[in-house]
């Protein structure tokens, strides 16, 4: 007996923001039991789209784990405030992978090709702002480039 199941439409993609987040040197802590450690303190930047303006607020961080074939764990923790004032809690996930000679350029703080690297996050956002509920409950993914001194992230709604 077949049982059929109705077509279900693949997600489609819309744009919400691009940010440039400033970042410091990073802290390199060592060796962990999951693999070498290294705090990035986020000094600043912005975001710009057509359902999100506004800067980047100093005092976040991305707390990296890199396993020994290089696979980088992100963990990014950061605020948003709009241009109207209201403020977005960010949490963003993510992996960064690449040849080792690619790995080696952005470890050493060298500008590296963005076609080079995977970079793809899953940001979640908090906010008791009424005008962006809508982020609260809507999944989010992200492609993302490392130069030497900023992040760079398309966010786009699923």
């Amino acid at each position: 007996m077949s049982t059929s199941f109705p077509l279900i439409a693949a997600p489609r993609l819309e744009h919400v923001f691009d940010a440039r987040i400033n970042v410091a040197a990073p802290y390199e802590v060592g060796l962990a039991a999951g693999g070498e450690r290294r705090v990035i303190a986020i000094t600043g930047g912005r975001v710009e789209g057509p359902d999100l303006s506004g800067a980047v607020l100093a005092g976040g961080a991305d707390y990296q784990t890199i396993a020994a074939d290089g696979l980088t764990h992100l963990h990014a923790r950061y605020v948003i405030e709009t241009s109207q004032g209201e403020r977005i809690y960010v949490e963003n996930n993510g992996l960064r992978f690449g040849s080792p000679e690619a790995l080696d350029r952005l470890r050493r703080g060298l500008p590296v090709d963005p076609a080079l690297i995977y970079f793809r996050t899953s940001p979640r956002f908090e906010t008791q702002s009424p005008r962006l509920a809508w982020m609260t409950r809507t999944l989010f993914v992200a492609s993302g480039a490392r130069t030497p001194d900023e992040v760079l992230l398309s966010v786009f709604r699923l």
